[in-house]
């Protein structure tokens, strides 16, 4: 029996592909319901009201269960919500679940995982065979030090919901990518007035392209790295300008050398005036607040859209091959762990257009090593010494991502669709070790 922690789209990816192949399992979920911070609801999610998917629908979805016609093109959040409730519902995943249910701690015990849950207060203490940790990595609000004390109200982009909050207040968004973008919009329309503090630059691209969604577009001649990087950089320029047009610090890196921000609507607001771009913040003093070009303004309200941080409370760091210094596990393909052959770390993976049925792919690998594995066959074992051979190398396909937190787990699309495909057609074709010997 493995254990599956979490009910969003990585959690229910990985209970459907245990389900395929006939693995037993039990999931865990602290909510009441399914789908993960895509349900508004619950009280661990950090949605806000105004929120829709940043890549369109047809390049998200899973591929066995595509989201209806009348769905538009980037979803907004409760669409998704009923979404993963109808996939979960049309392949009976619930029954598998326990939830309001936390997960307490984890511990290697014997040839398994110790895990203790609890629910209503009741503990319960169970040994599984392993466990597929799919709890999300966008829980842990990364809030940077800032250079002095504010007086009025600090708050992280987790904590928003809705813009009324912004009524009437002078507001100081620091940070610009999607969630920080999304969130300057909003406030646009009730603020008195919006500033946005930028430490870098970004690329910043339209939703849509002669009325397509961008992501849809192009990916049909496989072109160079270094040519794509800049024929794709040209192609934006042309169609928006570039971020100093409007204010911002152009980026000092080359495209897709960090995540994008997918919206257009920030210039505008930008080229209108609604927002004013500001540098780095150099002090705080009480509502003034100083940026690095000696610039300064008063504020009523500063958003910190700085991200998030990786955060698997119920486990140690050393049984996840976590050093101190380092921002993400080291695991093959973010997944698998060196040591461990039953201990899987799922969803903890970013790439621009890898989408939900990329990590269903990742799920499909998982589940295909757990059944080799479980009938010792030569597959299994070659792919334990690859595993541990590659861990903690990046699948980046030559990219040189920037060093932030957050691209400790970034990877290239294509790189890693193709690295899974590949080991799961060596898992797919292999027999059991004993049926080859005979």
């Amino acid at each position: 029996m493995y254990a599956v922690i979490g009910a969003g789209p990585m959690g229910l990816a990985a209970a459907r592909n245990l389900q395929k192949l006939n693995i037993p399992f039990v999931g865990f979920e602290l909510h009441t319901d399914v789908g993960g911070l895509w349900d508004i609801d619950n009280p661990h999610s950090t949605m806000y009201e105004s929120a829709h998917l940043i890549s369109s629908k047809r390049m998200t979805e899973f591929k066995e269960f595509p989201m209806s016609d009348s769905v538009a093109a980037y979803p907004h959040h409760t669409q998704l919500r009923q979404y993963f409730r109808d996939f979960s519902d049309t392949f009976n995943l619930k029954s598998c679940y326990e939830f309001s249910t936390r997960v307490v701690s984890m511990v290697p015990e014997g040839d398994g995982w110790r895990l203790v849950s609890e629910c209503n207060g009741q503990k319960q203490s169970r040994l599984f065979e392993g466990v597929l940790m799919a709890n999300g990595t966008l829980h842990t609000p990364n809030i940077p030090s800032l250079p002095g004390t504010f007086a009025g109200r600090l708050m992280h982009s987790s904590e928003y919901r809705r813009p009324s909050v912004f009524k009437d207040k002078r507001v100081l968004i620091v940070g610009c990518g999607n969630s920080g973008a999304d969130i300057a919009v909003d406030a646009v329309h009730h603020a008195k007035l919006v500033d946005i503090s930028l430490r870098r630059g970004y690329y910043f691209l339209p939703k849509f392209i002669k009325g397509q969604p961008i992501d849809t577009l192009g990916g049909k001649l496989k072109l160079p790295r270094p040519v794509k990087q800049r024929m794709d950089a040209a192609m934006i320029r042309m169609v928006i300008g570039k971020p100093s047009d409007y204010g911002l610090p152009n980026p000092n890196y080359r495209m897709y050398e960090s995540h994008p921000v997918v919206n257009s609507l920030v210039l505008h607001h930008l080229g209108h005036g609604d927002i004013k771009a500001r540098r780095d913040i150099r002090r705080i003093d009480g509502h003034t607040v100083t940026f690095s070009d000696g610039e300064s303004h008063d504020y009523d309200l500063i958003l910190m859209a700085t991200g998030y941080l990786l955060d698997y409370p119920f486990v140690e760091r050393a049984h996840l091959n976590w050093p101190a210094n380092h921002d993400a596990p080291k695991l093959y393909m973010n997944v698998f762990h060196p040591e461990h052959d039953n201990l899987f770390m799922m969803g903890m993976v970013e790439a621009a257009g890898l989408g939900w049925e990329g990590r269903n792919h990742q799920a499909r690998l998982v589940a295909l090593y757990i059944q080799q594995r479980q009938q010792n066959t030569a597959a299994a074992k070659q792919f334990n010494k690859v595993k541990r051979k590659r861990a903690g190398k990046t699948l980046d396909g030559g990219y040189d991502y920037i060093k932030l937190a957050r691209m400790a787990y970034y990877v290239n699309k294509d790189e890693y669709l193709e690295t899974l495909s590949k080991h799961i057609a060596e898992l797919e074709t292999e027999q059991p070790v004993l049926a080859l010997e005979v």
